[in-house]
């Protein structure tokens, strides 16, 4: 191994919106940073995620990352929007490799630097190595073996994104209607949420309806498809999967809990199968770093949607995460700054999964 290869360099597994966040940080501090992505699937359409204003952020790079995500400004925003302009971002920046098709099998370490085997056989060294590699993170189980699942809240969540322009005019929302909804059903709720189309714009016809159905009726279904295994999320429940008779009883609980417009979008999504139903999983970290090691993002810390604060949260770890290492990670020194953006996150990342299990103990069953 030729050391010029890996001095000031970051090797970061997984490149959904945490890596893609971390590998612009990180490049903005001076290191030459390998991305590697386990696929290349499409981004995630029915998805929509709340982005702060930022008026805590204490860092430009923290500043930075949010004027990418949303202009700098509190928003919600498509899923796929902002993978769109973090994605651009990371292509455009030399110091930046992304890699597809590279899914890891196993990570390690040894006093010199840290690396990844893929499932290809080929090795990618660096001075450190970030895990951002989700919910199910391969390197969390490496950074603390004792403590490696995330755990089903015991409920999931319907989601979709329907373009106005497929719902009829009628029951379309006015140009003056709340950006954000949540109504109560019969024991569960709705969050529903406008957001700018794939132009960006917000103008009638145009925009898009995103809506979130919290359903804690469906856990003997995810068990049945293999969905959820013992207290561990495997995989959600894609549009090909549902039952029929799931929709039907899904289109049928909607007619008798939800409002326009977002009954029509919720039967409209049902009727072509573009809703997904996720499982949600919760994970409070014991640590975030073993040695030159580090997890960021939902491989840290798996949190309910209703905290509104995943994207945040992960924006900050990847923030505070190019502040401690922008001094420098040559030999022993990498390990000393990734033990600093653990002091910095830890407590903080602990107490926003803890603000929202008091929900999911009374709604997951």
């Amino acid at each position: 191994m030729d050391e010029n290869n890996v001095r000031k360099s970051a090797v970061i597994v997984g490149a959904s919106l945490s890596g893609l966040m971390a590998a612009i940080a990180l490049a903005r501090a001076g290191l030459q940073v390998t991305l590697l992505e386990r696929t290349r699937a499409k981004p995630r359409s029915g998805a929509v995620l709340q982005v702060d204003s930022g008026e805590r952020d204490r860092t430009l790079t923290a500043q930075i990352l949010r004027k990418l995500a949303s202009g700098g400004v509190k928003s919600v925003e498509a899923w796929s929007s902002v993978e769109s302009r973090l994605h651009a971002e990371a292509e455009a920046d030399p110091r930046i490799n992304l890699h597809y098709d590279s899914g890891v099998h196993a990570v390690d370490q040894d006093v010199e630097s840290a690396w990844v085997v893929t499932n290809n056989g080929e090795k990618y060294y660096g001075d450190i190595l970030i895990g951002a590699d989700g919910h199910r993170s391969m390197v969390r189980r490496h950074v603390d073996p004792h403590k490696p699942n995330a755990t089903f809240a015991g409920y999931l969540i319907w989601v979709a994104l329907v373009d106005e322009k497929d719902i009829p005019e009628e029951h379309r929302p006015t140009l003056n209607a709340s950006r954000v909804a949540m109504l109560d059903g019969m024991g569960d709720f709705l969050l529903g949420s406008i957001v700018a189309g794939t132009d960006g714009s917000y103008a009638p016809g145009y925009r898009r309806l995103g809506w979130a159905w919290y359903d804690n009726t469906q856990n003997d279904l995810l068990r049945l498809l293999g969905c959820v295994e013992g207290n561990v999320v495997r995989h959600s429940l894609n549009a090909a999967d549902i039952p029929k008779q799931t929709l039907i009883e899904l289109a049928k609980q909607a007619s008798v809990r939800w409002p326009e417009p977002w009954l029509t979008a919720i039967l409209h999504s049902i009727h072509t199968r573009n809703l997904i139903g996720t499982p949600i999983a919760e994970y409070v970290p014991d640590r975030l770093v073993k040695g030159r090691i580090a997890i960021i993002g939902d491989a840290a810390h798996v949190l309910t949607p209703l905290t509104a604060s995943g994207f945040n949260a992960s924006l900050q770890d990847a923030a505070a995460l190019a502040d401690c290492v922008a001094e420098g990670i040559e030999g022993a020194s990498a390990a000393g700054a990734l033990l600093e953006y653990e002091s910095k996150r830890l407590k903080s990342v602990r107490q926003i999964v803890q603000s929202g299990q008091s929900f999911s103990r009374s709604f997951g069953r």
